[in-house]
């Protein structure tokens, strides 16, 4: 499983940092970005673009007319829509919702921004928000944008995830560290 999942995640890069550098040499970056966008938002809207875009089921023709059509009808043309159509004529169209996100990745890189998912037992506030951006800034040497979720589970403290790294700082962890520990002397 874990090959197929780094073959996945090596295709998405790839067709990803191709595309990267495709628009970055015609000065459409923020074009396909924007239209990337835009698909993802329709993947997200509709289970039926979904079954499309991975089902192995329909063939690379069927796929690239049904594409095509979506394309034109939510007005994603130029280097976004030959990507999305390439990517089914390759028969690597169940791979487009990494390959965006790779492309995300890719350019938040080179502009030297990092997202970070933080989740806490109860909503931050605005000032917590600020604060933690700004520690995670000075930590990474990047521009952070924080994407904040809630899990009254965790029930205190924090879980930062920012890249490969993981701070997790929450009650829940602590409290099962602490559980193990007694099991050990007991």
């Amino acid at each position: 499983m874990t090959d197929n999942v780094s073959l996945v995640s090596g295709v998405a890069k790839r067709y990803a940092s191709a595309l990267l550098d495709s628009a970055e040499e015609t000065g459409v970056t923020a074009d396909v970005e924007r239209d990337l966008a835009a698909f993802e938002a329709l993947l997200d809207e509709s289970a039926d673009l979904v079954r499309l875009v991975k089902s192995p089921a329909f063939s690379a023709e069927e796929q690239l007319a049904a594409l095509s059509a979506v394309l034109a009808k939510a007005k994603i043309a130029g280097l976004a829509a030959n990507f999305v159509k390439l990517a089914a004529r390759n028969r690597r169209l169940f791979v487009l919702p990494d390959m965006i996100k790779a492309f995300r990745a890719l350019l938040a890189d080179k502009r030297g921004e990092a997202t970070a998912e933080v989740t806490s037992a109860a909503p931050l506030s605005d000032d917590q928000v600020a604060a933690l951006k700004q520690a995670l800034s000075a930590s990474s040497g990047k521009s952070v944008n924080i994407s904040a979720k809630v899990d009254p589970a965790l029930i205190g403290g924090l879980v930062v995830k920012i890249g490969s790294r993981m701070i997790d700082t929450s009650l829940r962890t602590k409290l099962n560290s602490l559980k193990f520990a007694m099991k050990e002397v007991g």
